[in-house]
């Protein structure tokens, strides 16, 4: 048994956070606080299953409540960090040096000359036939992906970064990231404005 199987039950007795959460990635986080209010022997999906039907409705609410709390705790520390990092992305569009102005767009630089060389390499060697050095470059695929992917990946948080500072430096607000509008999301579910 998992506890994504109790999920039903504990929303149908009242608690549709905590059993949305069960059938959820958090759900053995949620389980042992399920387990723990409502006074279970143990802490498995079988042992709550067995104390739920005779389980108080005020321990199944203050499991539902504590579980609200933890996520809104959880939250709050995210609405935190997302407030720091826009502290620092300020900082930084604010900064005068040039090399915190330039490394992006010079790394950017780079790999577009890095990409059109490998490109030109890879073509001159299919123009001349060169065999050995074509095969070598296929035997290197899985390292040149690799590669590849961690470089596209820095430039892609970069064109992210740059994006919000345009935004950011137009409107005189932080753009919300991914991580901001969830944050904002749950708390606006949970009745928590933000300040």
């Amino acid at each position: 048994m998992e506890w994504g199987d109790l999920a039903k039950q504990v929303i149908t007795l009242g608690a549709p956070m905590l059993g949305t959460a069960l059938g959820g990635p958090l759900g053995g986080v949620a389980g042992e606080i399920l387990a723990k209010t409502i006074g279970s022997v143990t802490l498995t999906p079988a042992g709550v299953q067995a104390a739920l039907p005779s389980a108080d409705p005020t321990r199944l609410a203050e499991a539902e409540a504590r579980w609200a709390e933890m996520i809104r705790a959880e939250a709050e520390t995210q609405r935190a960090a997302i407030s720091e990092t826009q502290a620092t992305i300020r900082a930084e569009i604010a900064s005068d040096d040039p090399l915190q102005r330039w490394w992006r767009p010079a790394y950017a630089l780079e790999l577009t000359v890095e990409c059109a060389a490998l490109w030109a390499v890879l073509m001159h060697e299919f123009w001349t036939g060169d065999i050995q050095t074509i095969n070598a470059l296929v035997n290197a695929t899985a390292l040149l992906v690799t590669y590849w992917g961690f470089r596209f990946g820095v430039l892609g948080v970069y064109i992210s970064g740059r994006t919000r500072e345009k935004v950011s430096a137009v409107t005189g607000q932080d753009a919300p990231g991914m991580i901001e509008k969830l944050v904002k999301t749950v708390l606006l579910k949970e009745g928590v404005k933000k300040k």
